[in-house]
């Protein structure tokens, strides 16, 4: 399992992931779950993975090989990034066909799915996720983030903190957050976690950076986080048993 997250702000894009593929007592495999396809000047795009290994890097692969092979359409001659997004899907869908007979009959998982976020020139920002079956939805001011993998722990931070306004300093740190929440309820998710930061207009990477176990900033904030939990909860008035106890009863009578 893993988790990748996806935030759009006014001002610019957050893509975060773990690296963590499968866990055990006694067996951790990592692999890279976000990749920089980008070409300077023209324009960004940032890939997530989640799902089936073999799937994600399957499809991994053809894209390259297509940038490679300077196929008519490939990551960068597409002019929409709605149109990377179908593409990505439709070269997911070409590897599960491949290889679904051989995995059903084994009772495999094959599912994948992906973030792609970026900027293509002539666009604004944006943000979608793709599905295992290829088509894909859209992040919007309502909607300002969108996860794959292991979400459920880490989308709660992301709901009281994020929106579209939100500074992107402030969205990644919130990123940080909802990965090392994540992090602390499931085993499963886990470090090096890839975190890159893009400024609208810029088209081009400026800042990224990869956070291994035991990073001291990944601490620091771990710690700030759980202290400042603690001391709100601590701060949280006690319940009124006088005042707001109702009499249990059966909830089939009407008073």
């Amino acid at each position: 399992m893993t988790y990748c997250l996806g935030i759009l702000t006014y001002s610019g894009l957050i893509m975060a992931a773990d690296s963590r593929t499968n866990a055990g007592v006694d067996y951790i495999s990592t692999h890279q779950k976000l990749f920089d396809f980008s070409e300077p000047g023209d324009r960004v795009i940032l890939i997530c993975t989640s799902g089936n290994l073999s799937a994600t890097q399957g499809t991994l692969t053809l894209l390259r090989h297509d940038l490679i092979s300077k196929a008519d359409i490939n990551l960068h001659t597409l002019s929409s990034m709605y149109e990377v997004a179908r593409y990505i899907g439709a070269k997911a869908r070409q590897i599960q066909e491949q290889d679904r007979p051989w995995l059903e009959k084994d009772g495999i998982d094959f599912t994948c799915s992906f973030l792609l976020g970026g900027q293509i020139k002539g666009e604004e920002p944006s943000l979608f996720l793709i599905y295992s079956q290829g088509n894909c939805i859209q992040a919007s001011r309502d909607t300002p983030f969108l996860q794959i993998g292991e979400t459920k722990y880490g989308k709660p931070i992301l709901d009281r903190i994020l929106d579209f306004d939100t500074p992107l300093e402030d969205a990644a740190k919130c990123a940080l957050l909802s990965i090392d929440s994540t992090m602390k309820s499931n085993i499963s998710v886990g470090p090096p976690i890839n975190l890159v930061m893009y400024e609208t207009g810029t088209y081009k990477i400026r800042y990224e950076l990869r956070l291994k176990l035991g990073a001291p900033y990944l601490q620091k904030i771990r710690n700030m986080w759980e202290v400042s939990l603690k001391e709100a909860f601590d701060r949280m008035p006690n319940i009124d048993w006088e005042h707001d106890m109702q009499t249990l009863g059966d909830p089939g009578l009407v008073d």
